[in-house]
C-alpha cells in the first residue's frame, strides 16, 4: 500500500516528540476495554506497532504480562527508557508485526493502536492466529482528533498541508465501519465501541503532537520541520489560549478468529 504519494516515512525521527507530547488514549478507553475482559491482571498481551509504548505501559501497570514490538529502533529505545523510568516491566522487541519472535499460542490478547493501516495483512493475520491462544482476542483501536468538528485541529492540519501536500491524514471524517472489510473472512466481531472526548493540551504539547505526525516529523526534512513549527507556534498564539482542549474520537473493535484456518 502506498501512503502519502510514496514519501519515505521514518517514525524514528519523531521519537523525542512522540515520547514527550503524543498522548495515548485516555483512561476511559482502558475502563471500557476492562468491562469487556481486556487488560485484566495476568493476561498475556502483546502490543503491535507500540511506538514509545503508550498502551504497553498502561497495560503493564494494570498487571498484564506485556510484550511489545515496533520496527523502529529509536521508538523502542524511547519505550524502554520510559518504562525504566516508571519501573515497569515490558518485554520490548525490535521486530515487524508480521514476523514476531514469539512462540505459538503465547498471548491472550493482541492490541494494535493507530498502526493497523501500516501492516501487510496477508502476512500479519496468519501470524496473529499463530501467536494467539485459540480463544484469544485482537483489539484494533484508534485515537484521533476530529478536524471536521474541532477548529484547532482543522487549522493545524491546514498548516501541515502547506508544508506537505502529499499528507493523506488530513480531514478525517470520523467514520468508523462497524465491520471493516479485512475482518470479514477470518474474524468474528465481538464488540465495537466509539465515543468522543476532549483532550487537554498546552500550546507546547500540541506543537509537539504535530511535530510527531507522520506528515511532519516522520517525513519532512529537519529545516522544514523547524519552519512548520515556527508557523504553528504563531498560529496557536492567534487562535488558542495557553491551555485548550481538542476533540478526539476513541474507538476499539475486538475480534476473535473464526474457527480453524481453511487448509484446502
Amino acid at each position: 500500500m502506498t501512503i502519502d504519494a510514496g514519501r519515505e516515512i521514518d517514525w524514528g525521527r519523531t521519537s523525542r516528540d512522540y515520547a514527550r507530547h503524543r498522548p495515548g488514549p485516555p483512561e476511559s478507553f482502558y475502563a471500557r476495554l476492562k468491562a469487556h475482559g481486556i487488560g485484566l491482571p495476568d493476561q498475556r498481551l502483546v502490543d503491535l506497532g507500540t511506538g514509545t509504548g503508550l498502551l504497553a505501559r498502561v497495560f503493564a501497570r494494570r498487571g498484564c504480562r506485556v510484550s511489545a514490538l515496533d520496527v523502529s529502533p529509536e521508538q523502542i529505545g524511547a519505550a524502554r527508557q520510559l518504562a525504566s523510568e516508571e519501573a515497569i516491566d515490558v518485554d520490548f522487541r525490535i521486530a515487524p508485526a508480521e514476523e514476531t519472535p514469539f512462540a505459538a499460542g503465547r498471548f491472550d490478547i493482541v492490541t494494535a493502536n493507530q498502526c493497523w493501516p501500516y501492516f501487510d495483512l496477508e502476512r500479519l493475520i496468519p501470524e496473529l492466529r499463530r501467536i494467539l491462544v485459540p480463544e484469544g482476542l485482537l483489539v484494533v483501536s484508534h485515537f484521533s482528533f476530529l478536524p471536521r468538528l474541532d477548529p484547532v485541529a482543522r487549522a493545524s492540519e491546514r498548516l501541515v498541508l502547506k508544508f506537505n501536500p502529499d499528507w493523506e491524514g488530513a480531514d478525517w471524517d470520523g467514520h468508523l465501519p462497524a465491520r471493516p472489510g479485512w475482518s470479514r473472512e477470518a474474524f468474528d466481531l465481538r464488540v465495537m465501541f466509539w465515543y468522543d472526548e476532549p483532550i487537554e493540551f498546552t500550546r507546547e504539547s500540541w506543537r509537539g503532537r504535530f511535530r510527531a505526525l507522520r506528515g511532519v516529523g516522520a517525513t519532512l526534512a529537519e529545516d522544514e520541520v523547524r519552519a512548520f513549527d515556527s508557523e504553528h507556534a504563531a498560529l496557536l498564539e492567534r487562535i488558542t489560549e495557553e491551555r485548550f482542549r481538542v476533540l478526539h474520537r476513541i474507538h476499539a473493535s475486538v475480534f476473535a478468529f473464526r474457527g480453524e484456518p481453511d487448509t484446502d
